[in-house]
């Protein structure tokens, strides 16, 4: 038994992990894989510039991939040894991975496995979490120096009033404006946010704490039911401070999350736009029960009836990992 992954292997954790969600689908990550070594990287050239001024997104967004890839490594039998921030004076250097071929799966690691291919950001309204749901579970042991706090319904109403303001401030931004048109509803091979995740104005109204965008040529086909107000629960991640290792340990709280409720049935979309400015973030950072730093907010709540939308695209493994070429590694003596 070979005791380190071959770069088969690596190739197709890689591209399990790329499934992990991103800011508008930028997919700003790359991969390099030598001497038994993963290295995961910011890809500045996928940096949402008015957007993520910051690159809190982009650092987060590759904080979900990591946790994809310690997913997906350990239901196919490797433990995923992960040093972050392993390069001094290089923040674009976010982790690096070793692979020991040790772990031992169980049920629940397959569940996770299926879920990083069944998941999606889902932007329709949703059913009400059903009440034998923990969502306080979810993360498990895993919360990687976040913060949990699962929102009462009554503030969904304070969301609103955050998710407008944070509406009314980019309304007449023409460089966030023309940056969102370019990211979302634009048809892309790769990356972006196609038309058919999308949804209608009448639709996209009936979710009052969603992100605003430009409203898409088409979109995803019609479902068979009444319409109905989203009745989902909000999750808001947080963390003690605001630097770049916050930003990554929230994406893989995030990702944690994200997967446990997909594999518990659960439809589930990250909202960013309101921790985008310090106004609505303020607002949001009111309805936790600890004072921290709002990071991402997660919608979760009963799916609709009916067909998702279809599979954002992603860029090939290719184009995101170096690597050499395949060949089976030699073994330790």
């Amino acid at each position: 038994m070979n005791d380190q992954p071959d770069t088969a292997v690596v190739e197709m954790l890689v591209e399990l992990a790329c499934r992990a969600p991103s800011v508008h689908n930028s997919q700003p990550w790359r991969w390099i894989y030598s001497e038994h070594v993963l290295d995961l990287y910011t890809d500045s050239s996928r940096v949402l510039g008015a957007i993520d001024p910051t690159e809190r997104q982009m650092v987060m967004s590759c904080g979900a991939a990591l946790d994809h890839l310690q997913k997906a490594a350990a239901a196919n039998r490797w433990t995923a040894e992960i040093d972050l921030l392993p390069t001094p004076g290089a923040p674009d250097h976010l982790a690096r991975v070793r692979f020991v071929h040790d772990a031992h799966p169980r049920s629940h690691e397959f569940d996770l496995l299926t879920a990083i291919n069944r998941r999606y950001s889902d932007r329709r309204a949703f059913g009400p979490v059903p009440s034998n749901r923990d969502l306080t579970r979810y993360l498990g042991q895993e919360h990687y120096g976040t913060e949990m706090t699962v929102l009462s319904a009554e503030s969904k109403e304070t969301l609103a009033k955050a998710s407008t303001l944070s509406a009314s401030v980019r309304r007449y931004d023409a460089t966030y404006q023309a940056e969102i048109r370019w990211w979302a509803g634009h048809a892309f091979r790769s990356g972006g946010i196609p038309p058919e995740a999308l949804t209608n104005r009448a639709d996209a109204s009936r979710v009052q704490v969603g992100r605003v965008f430009p409203e898409p040529h088409r979109v995803a086909a019609t479902v068979t039911q009444e319409p109905v107000e989203d009745e989902s629960t909000v999750v808001l991640l947080e963390t003690s401070s605001d630097e770049r290792l916050d930003w990554l340990q929230s994406g893989r709280a995030m990702s944690a999350f994200l997967l446990a409720a997909t594999a518990d049935g659960l439809a589930t979309c990250p909202l960013t736009h309101m921790t985008e400015q310090s106004g609505s973030r303020r607002l949001v950072e009111s309805l936790a029960a600890r004072t921290g730093v709002a990071q991402v907010l997660i919608r979760v709540g009963k799916p609709m009836i009916g067909s998702p939308p279809p599979r954002t695209p992603r860029h090939a493994v290719a184009s995101v990992l170096s690597a050499p070429a395949r060949a089976t590694n030699r073994r330790r003596s």
